[in-house]
């Protein structure tokens, strides 16, 4: 076989492992989550079915033609990354959401596909060797070659493919390369029993495409989709993974649906003049519900909005009426780093709605992070933050002994319910250098039906406890998050 010909088919093979473990990510969080644990699985599963098909191509290789075993592997390899997309959807409405079904989700999809690409590398590597003379060279060429597909797969996926592809395209054009290079490498007479698998991969392509999903978008982050809220005419809910993120009546947004958006609303109007503009900036875009409220019950205010997912901004603009909002800026960036980009003393508010997952972003959560908040924020100003734990609460905890740590007053807004055994759920952190209004914040929660929700500055840190404060060197919030 030729040395550069053998070199393109190692590198291409690494490529398409890679390609499958990074996208593999993004299409299990709808039915598992983003979150620590299902990354770990598909970093698990990908280094068990590399080790296997290590094992496998090489004894193989040494039992077979070389050249076969490579052609058979790239056939089966490029039919598994066919059906990785499809497999996730069948699969993962019936495994459900969990670690466990994590692992069992990407291994279903992903693991004979990454073990038959793994196999590929040593059977070439078997072909190339004539003897003993020069096979250090051989082998380390080769070894250098599948680690720099590797490399190219992660990377062109990250930062090239994901951004201007769409999942389906990405994984067609990754297994007709697999199935094109196993036809090349294969022996002339045995190409014609090799294209008959050609009837397999138009099925698994019709399925890759047909096979339903959640999506209305692939997004670089997310699978994103715009629902209509079935309680409230003209309403609709933006889904992101599986999670209900944001909840927009264009009709009447000053209406607030989802709890903790009220609990915002509520911290607001007491802690500023009714009706008084504000300048804002919001961490984390989502539907732009509370934006949409600032522009609609603060005339004249203006609200920033940093959103790390240009596709949500995108859905956004097509099914939210983004546009429409009056006074908006959106910044599409990770928050920690557009933070930093914002001028001293520069807002009144900073709403803090970023999550991946079911928790804040472990680098949005440290003290670290606070200091730019409170950089960010005029003297009096008003940092909100919303946080999902649930019993022990560890992360609520965790997330309150850091703010109280920056600021001189906090209030937690949560109800009674949510602090008994077995409770959880979103919860609220106010956070000044101004003691707010308790009694219209006690008020305002007793009107919309949670009385005995607001918890005061001692309350609160009587709540954090001896919780650790959250640093850019220790911030385990996934691992602190119930």
């Amino acid at each position: 076989m030729n040395a550069r010909f053998a070199r393109i088919v190692v590198l291409v093979s690494g490529a398409a492992i890679l390609v499958v473990e990074t996208l593999a990510t993004r299409l299990v969080a709808p039915y598992v989550g983003l979150t620590l644990e299902s990354t770990t699985a598909v970093i698990g599963v990908a280094l068990a079915g590399i080790a296997v098909g290590a094992s496998l191509g090489g004894r193989w290789a040494d039992v077979f033609p070389p050249r076969r075993v490579a052609a058979g592997a790239l056939v089966v390899g490029g039919l598994g990354v066919l059906a990785v997309r499809p497999l996730v959807r069948l699969l993962g409405p019936v495994l459900g959401p969990g670690p466990v079904a994590a692992i069992l989700l990407v291994a279903a999809s992903t693991l004979v596909s990454v073990t038959a690409l793994a196999m590929v590398t040593p059977a070439i590597t078997r072909a190339r060797l004539t003897s003993v003379d020069g096979s250090g060279s051989v082998i380390g060429e080769l070894s250098a070659a599948g680690t720099i597909g590797s490399l190219a797969g992660t990377f062109l996926t990250g930062f090239v493919l994901v951004a201007f592809l769409p999942v389906t395209a990405i994984l067609l054009i990754t297994a007709a390369a697999c199935l094109l290079l196993a036809l090349l490498v294969v022996e002339d007479a045995r190409r014609s029993a090799l294209a008959r698998g050609g009837a397999a991969a138009v099925l698994l392509a019709v399925a890759l495409v047909a096979v339903p999903g959640r999506c209305d978008a692939d997004t670089v982050y997310y699978c994103a989709r715009v629902d209509t809220a079935p309680e409230r005419p003209g309403a609709q809910v933006l889904v992101l993974d599986d999670l209900r993120h944001s909840y927009v009546d264009r009709a009447d947004p000053a209406h607030l649906e989802f709890a903790y958006t009220r609990r915002f609303g509520d911290a607001i109007d007491a802690a500023f003049p009714a009706g008084a503009p504000l300048e804002a900036v919001h961490l984390g875009g989502g539907g732009f519900t509370m934006p949409r409220w600032l522009a609609a019950t603060r005339p004249g205010s203006t609200s920033t909005v940093l959103e790390v997912d240009q596709g949500v901004v995108d859905l956004g603009r097509r099914e939210l009426g983004v546009d429409d909002i009056p006074d908006l800026d959106v910044r599409v960036g990770d928050a920690r780093t557009t933070l930093a980009e914002l001028p001293d003393a520069s807002a009144d508010l900073v709403v803090g709605d970023a999550f991946g997952a079911r928790s804040v972003p472990w680098h949005l959560a440290t003290t670290e992070f606070v200091d730019e908040v409170r950089r960010v924020l005029r003297p009096g100003g008003l940092y909100v933050l919303n946080v999902i734990d649930r019993d022990p609460l560890t992360l609520l905890a965790a997330e309150t002994a850091t703010v109280a740590e920056r600021f001189v007053t906090v209030a937690l807004l949560i109800r009674p319910d949510q602090l008994a055994p077995g409770g959880g759920g979103n919860a609220v952190l106010v956070a000044s250098d101004s003691a707010p209004d308790l009694a219209a914040l006690a008020a305002s929660a007793a009107g919309r039906g949670e009385p005995g929700s607001v918890l005061d500055d001692a309350a609160t840190r009587a709540l954090a406890g001896d919780a650790p404060v959250l640093t850019d060197d220790r911030a385990p919030v996934d691992h602190l998050h119930t």
